[in-house]
């Protein structure tokens, strides 16, 4: 998202600078796009072809054409991991990055600043399409009014009900930025170590903002394309606890297993090919305080061959990807690698077993699968989210393009050399868990799903007056149509 508080009669004298007349509603396209004004300004003129005044319909080309050719960029930067591909029966799935096998952190002092690097170099290549940044260090030699600068936000700090302040620092110095009015709404919502551009004027030794651009994902065309089979969004299952809603879960296994008795119901189960399941496959041992009052299934070892045995009763020709959350037998900071064989042997062989965050593509459809402990994070620091509305929160992932934005909260997070949380490429699909309530939505072409649970309400989950909204399941034919099941009936 791109914050703009920029006077109209700034981007007309633009225009006037290079002899044109600009259309008061071509001049409101501009200010509500996401692109870097002087460039979009830049390419209108190059195209006007002689015209006296600049029409809507010209800046509509060019701003369609700018999204497309930044899309372009970004889809085209190689890859550094080679795919691995999971064939089998009529699925082919690619998994394009995921840390299982590649951990290389130790947690010393070159690992944390290796990750903090590779942060700021992903995010901020990403903005350099949209702002032309300087080095803040050069701020001091410049004679310029408007200025652009990329950098790590923090420090932010609210001076009056029309006033912040926050600092923004990168590999060269730390400027203050000073954000009033619409600005400065936005700048009560920053946090603390993500990368994000600023454009504003130059006042001695601080800037005052006049936007503050977020990376964002650009608009994705490519999603509209419809597909003939459908895939099923599932989490938080927790086999071993004894809030685990069995009778639940067997019908949803009935109804994949085309059994359901509803003739609608096992038609539209027919076409789904998979499932991809976003962490928290068991409850798991020592999670929290006097979790083994709440457990069925005691030992860990126990809860997963459970949980083998359940995805066992589900037909063959489905293919299961299975992500593992903070309740499972993986290290706690992410991003997590796949279940170790112990455990992910005892699972048929139409279950893939991936890391969190993964990225997998799935005949051309691309999935980003992210278990969702940093969505606590994020709803605790901006009050205009809740629990209840989950995938909003989930737009804050996608306009930051991190996964887990706020580093040192909740969420632990491991130094790796590169960091997998960042959001480098476009997705088609983002889904996450760990909220156990359910939404969907769809955000400049990318389908967010937060996919529910299958546990009814814990005693800690009461304490904090949390609801769960467990048993919805959401089906989605890529292209076509979002179903949401439900499978619980309280």
């Amino acid at each position: 998202m791109v914050i703009k508080n920029i006077d109209q009669k700034t981007v007309v004298a633009k225009f006037a600078l290079n002899g044109y007349n600009v259309h008061p509603d071509a001049v409101r396209l501009i200010l509500s796009s996401n692109l870097n004004v002087d460039r979009v300004v830049e390419e209108v003129c190059r195209r006007c072809n002689g015209s006296f005044i600049i029409t809507p319909d010209e800046v509509s080309q060019v701003l369609k054409e700018l999204e497309r050719r930044i899309r372009s960029e970004e889809a085209e930067k190689p890859s550094k991991v080679e795919p691995r591909v999971e064939t089998g029966g009529r699925a082919e799935i690619r998994v394009l990055k995921d840390v299982t096998g590649k951990s290389t952190c130790r947690g010393t002092v070159e690992d944390f600043v290796a990750y903090f690097n590779s942060r700021f170099e992903k995010i901020a290549g990403i903005l350099r399409n949209r702002v032309k940044a300087i080095p803040i260090s050069s701020l001091t030699k410049i004679r310029a009014e408007t200025v652009e600068v990329i950098g790590f936000a923090d420090n932010v700090r609210e001076l009056s009900e029309e006033k912040a302040v926050f600092e923004v620092e990168d590999k060269t110095g730390r400027v203050r930025v000073y954000a009033e009015g619409k600005v400065k709404e936005q700048a009560m919502e920053l946090f603390g170590d993500e990368v994000v551009g600023v454009v504003g004027r130059l006042r001695g030794r601080s800037i005052i903002a006049d936007r503050i651009v977020f990376p964002e994902v650009p608009m994705n065309g490519k999603s509209k394309a419809k597909r003939d089979f459908s895939m099923v969004f599932i989490s938080d299952i927790h086999f071993g606890s004894d809030t685990f809603l069995k009778e639940e879960w067997e019908r949803f296994v009935r109804w994949i297993n085309c059994e359901s008795g509803n003739e609608r119901m096992d038609s539209l189960a027919e076409t789904v090919k998979y499932i991809f399941v976003a962490g928290d496959v068991v409850d798991g041992v020592g999670i929290y305080p006097d979790q083994d009052k709440e457990l069925e299934i005691l030992d860990i070892y126990g809860q997963y061959e459970f949980a083998a045995e359940q995805f066992d009763k589900i037909r063959k020709d489905v293919k299961i990807i299975l992500s593992p959350g903070n309740h499972d037998a993986v290290r706690q900071a992410e991003p997590q690698p796949a279940l170790p064989k112990e455990f992910s042997s005892l699972f048929s062989s139409n279950v893939i077993h991936v890391g969190n965050p993964v990225w997998v593509d799935v005949e051309g459809v691309k999935v980003l699968m992210y278990h969702g402990r940093s969505l606590d994070d994020i709803i605790s620091r901006i009050p205009r989210l809740s629990y209840e509305a989950p995938q909003n929160a989930m737009l804050e992932l996608l306009k930051r393009r991190h996964l887990a934005p706020l580093y040192g909260e909740r969420s632990p997070i491991a130094p790796e050399k590169e960091d997998y949380l960042v959001i480098d490429d476009i997705p088609d699909i983002i889904h996450s868990g760990h909220v156990h309530t359910y939404g969907t939505a769809f955000y400049r072409g990318v389908f967010v799903v937060n996919s529910s649970t299958w546990q009814s309400q814990t005693e800690f989950q009461k304490k904090v007056n949390l609801n769960p909204m467990p048993g919805n399941v959401a089906v989605y034919q890529p292209g076509g149509n979002v179903y949401r099941l439900r499978f619980y009936s309280s």
